[in-house]
């Protein structure tokens, strides 16, 4: 038996429009580190399906028959906590980026994305990372600017020095535990360091964190 085969990344696509899911099928069947394991038409029946295949990733659309794609991202959540959700939209604004993040997805990007980076964003999204489009990062900014008194920059100056190190390094992409490896730490010290990121920020997601960070090392 070959233990070197790594486990495939279970998919559920969520999108109203068949065309969309056939070309996204035909796209993603030749990718050997994904399966797709299930599709859905609107939120009833991504709900339907998630539960009854239990994915990994769940890539959904935002705009759905009978709702959108952050009703199926909080619902689906609801039900599947460890599920990852991946919204793919060609809809980007403040409050629908705001919305998703909120909602809990950890991760948003539109649909001029290529191949290449579509499946690179499910498997990191799969492997635990937050992955934003750039179009989104700046939307995410809002969520901070709109709360008075508190700018990026003064929020990631209330930062220690470890509370900064990790951040960093979840913002390009690390995972907890090979940030605690960066680090020298255990992966619980780093789960700990970044609960307090997330408190210091007034923020809930990795993604949101994230955003923050690049969005004002970028503007320095």
């Amino acid at each position: 038996m070959n233990h070197s085969v790594k486990k495939r990344v279970r998919l559920v696509m969520v999108d109203d429009s068949e065309v969309v899911r056939m070309g996204l099928r035909s796209l993603l069947d030749a990718e050997t580190s994904i399966e797709i394991v299930g599709e859905a038409g609107s939120v009833a029946r991504a709900v339907e399906v998630c539960a009854r295949v239990k994915p990994d990733v769940a890539l959904l659309d935002i705009r759905l028959p009978d709702g959108t794609g952050i009703d199926a991202c909080r619902q689906l959540l609801a039900h599947e906590p460890r599920l990852r959700v991946l919204i793919l939209t060609s809809v980007v604004d403040d409050v629908l980026v705001g919305e998703a993040i909120r909602a809990g997805a950890h991760g948003y990007l539109l649909k001029e994305i290529d191949a290449r980076g579509l499946v690179q964003a499910i498997l990191g999204v799969a492997a635990g990372q937050s992955i934003l489009d750039p179009a989104a990062t700046a939307r995410v900014m809002q969520l901070v600017k709109s709360k008075p008194g508190a700018g990026a920059r003064e929020l990631l100056a209330s930062l220690s020095p470890q509370e900064d190190r990790a951040l960093a390094l979840i913002a390009s992409g690390c995972t907890n535990k090979e940030a605690a490896v960066a680090m020298g730490l255990t992966e619980k010290t780093v789960k700990n360091y970044l609960s307090r990121v997330f408190e210091k920020l007034y923020v809930t997601r990795r993604s949101q964190a994230a955003a923050i960070y690049a969005q004002e090392r970028h503007s320095q």
